[in-house]
């Protein structure tokens, strides 16, 4: 008889223990999968921005003298976004096309008639909405980046972590100099 009870305490406990392991591991993989998601929906968010600078640039061609590597840089990283990246390149490709984007809006800036113009006004609300809409992904990214460290870091979920060797995200930064006024090169 105490030799039945014994058995199905060590059952029940052998029971919890799977138990455990099993929803803490299905967690680790929504929220990795999660984050996944949310690094694609950045990358296409990012590459409706890269689509409309190129539509931007068209417009300020007729206007001011440009730079062909522009256009080029544009285009690389046009590439880089339909591939498979980590989240620092997705930082960097960031980075890089608020710079181009930033010297293209100096340069609307210095042109009354372009500045006024219908097709660039338009633009400039379509990529002012595209910028809210990478805050937004950025912010739901980084939540789930932060649940899944956190889980990482903590008792009795790092167990999990440990036999099944999940490595932190990286959380986006998307740092960027405002204060600097970007130095367009074009008016020279």
């Amino acid at each position: 008889m105490i030799l039945s009870i014994l058995s199905i305490l060590i059952i029940m406990i052998l029971g919890f223990f799977c138990l455990f392991f099993v929803i803490y591991y299905n967690r680790f993989q929504r929220l990795k999968n999660g984050s996944e998601a949310g690094l694609s929906q950045i990358k296409v968010v990012l590459k409706k921005r890269l689509d409309m600078i190129t539509q931007l640039v068209k417009i300020v061609k007729g206007y001011a003298s440009f730079e062909r590597n522009v256009m080029e840089s544009v285009t690389k990283m046009r590439a880089l976004v339909g591939q498979r990246i980590p989240s620092g390149e997705i930082d960097k490709i960031n980075g890089d096309s608020m710079g181009i984007l930033k010297n293209i809006l100096a340069v609307v800036e210095n042109y009354p008639d372009l500045k006024t113009s219908k097709n660039v006004t338009d633009l400039m609300i379509a990529i002012r909405d595209v910028e809210d809409e990478i805050a937004r992904q950025r912010y739901t990214y980084n939540n789930i980046v932060q649940e899944y460290n956190t889980k990482l870091d903590s008792f009795p979920s790092n167990l999990v972590a440990k036999i099944f060797s999940y490595d932190k995200l990286d959380y986006l930064q998307f740092e960027e100099e405002i204060k600097i006024k970007p130095d367009t090169g074009w008016n020279s």
